[in-house]
């Protein structure tokens, strides 16, 4: 044998040998994921299940929760009734009315006009709708509307605050994002809306003027001693004072999940389009969440763990959809009765004790696999 030949299979058992190594890392690697994965699943289902149930008996509280990772179900539960009348009762197919979590529905529909050149998010609405010419509304922006930042008065004519000066949350404003989809798309809302819920695979949701009423979780005023069934659900949601742009869509935990794990991944909107949505274009003072930061269509947590979610509420149906992109987990908290003579912070007293415990895990566990990970770190 030559000194070539001897120096090619030299270096041939050298990459086999390496090639052979680096294998078998990868595979320790993944090994080492699975077992922490499963390590920090387990404390966290643990950790849930415990804080959550508890949140459940303090308040009896009648609703779904959901905390969904990918496929992973970490904690669900439905409890009490989807009909207070006929005692039928609540699962994971139930219909919840989710008010203005909405909201992110109609931004993204905006911004697939965007995605596709047909308007530009800095665009002045007077050049889609008419009656915004002047008196102030012509410097209205479509990102104005998007972030609440247009001076727009749901219950006056005139403007609370110049464009882009001041933060008034506004329903008026997203029906009025609404007019510009049909306007630009040349299709109603609702057909819009349904386009969207079968590109995202949400098969169990729908707008308030598209509902069958299958598995509706219908609204109530009041406590399971005392109640009220609020009338005309949901068709009462299409009406102008809410608008289904501004809270009319219905739809189940599953469906929500699914839709933030879409969204947040990347698989509706282009990266540069979704950037815009969940960055932060205006501040909120928020009456039952406090002090956070605003994109389009969605709130984020202004500390730790990075979150993106929005509350709803319409008569009878308080509703918080959260998504924790570090961990790519969804919790979702519907409900479909209320009891306003406590007021509405009272209302939502179950939805914040549980994003405060959902808070926690999700510093927990970030904590958690830090830590799991340095022994492995010179690897």
């Amino acid at each position: 044998m030559n000194f070539k030949t001897t120096f090619f299979l030299f270096i041939f058992i050298l990459l086999f040998s390496c090639k052979s190594e680096t294998e078998k890392i990868a595979e320790k690697t993944i090994s080492r994921d699975a077992v922490i994965d499963s390590t920090i699943n387990s404390f966290q289902k643990k950790l849930l299940t415990a804080q959550i149930d508890s949140v459940f008996s303090k308040y009896h509280f009648n609703g779904s929760v959901a905390v969904l990772k990918g496929e992973n179900i970490l904690y669900q539960k439905s409890e009490g009734f989807q009909n207070f009348k006929d005692k039928s009762k609540l699962d994971s197919n139930s219909v919840f009315a989710i008010a203005s979590i909405s909201k992110q529905f109609t931004a993204v529909l905006i911004l697939l006009q965007e995605d596709q050149a047909h308007l530009n998010t800095e665009d002045k609405i007077s050049k889609y709708l008419k009656g915004f010419e002047k008196g102030g509304f012509e410097n209205i922006s479509i990102k104005n509307l998007l972030n609440h930042t247009s001076g727009i008065s749901d219950s006056g004519n005139g403007l609370l605050s110049k464009p882009g000066e001041k933060f008034h949350y506004s329903n008026k404003g997203y029906r009025l994002l609404g007019e510009i989809i049909e306007k630009i798309s040349g299709k109603s809302y609702d057909e819009n809306a349904l386009e969207l819920f079968k590109k995202v695979g949400m098969n169990n949701s729908s707008t308030a003027n598209l509902s069958q009423g299958n598995h509706l979780a219908g609204a109530f005023l009041g406590n399971s001693k005392k109640l009220q069934e609020i009338a005309n659900m949901p068709k009462r949601l299409a009406n102008k004072e809410i608008s289904v742009p501004a809270g009319g869509i219905l739809t189940t935990v599953s469906d929500l999940h699914l839709w933030n794990t879409k969204l947040y991944n990347g698989q509706i909107l282009k990266p540069e389009t979704l950037k815009k949505m969940t960055e932060k274009s205006a501040d909120r003072n928020h009456p039952v969440f406090g002090k956070m930061e605003y994109g389009f269509g969605i709130m984020m947590n202004n500390m730790e763990p990075r979150s993106y979610f929005h509350s709803g509420y319409v008569k009878g149906a308080p509703s918080l959809n959260i998504y924790y992109p570090e961990t790519k987990t969804s919790v979702i908290i519907l409900s479909n009765i209320a009891d306003e003579a406590k007021g509405k912070n009272a209302i939502f007293n179950p939805h914040k004790e549980m994003k405060k415990i959902a808070d926690s895990v999700q510093n927990k566990v970030v904590e958690l696999r830090t830590e799991m990970l340095k022994p492995l770190s010179s690897l």
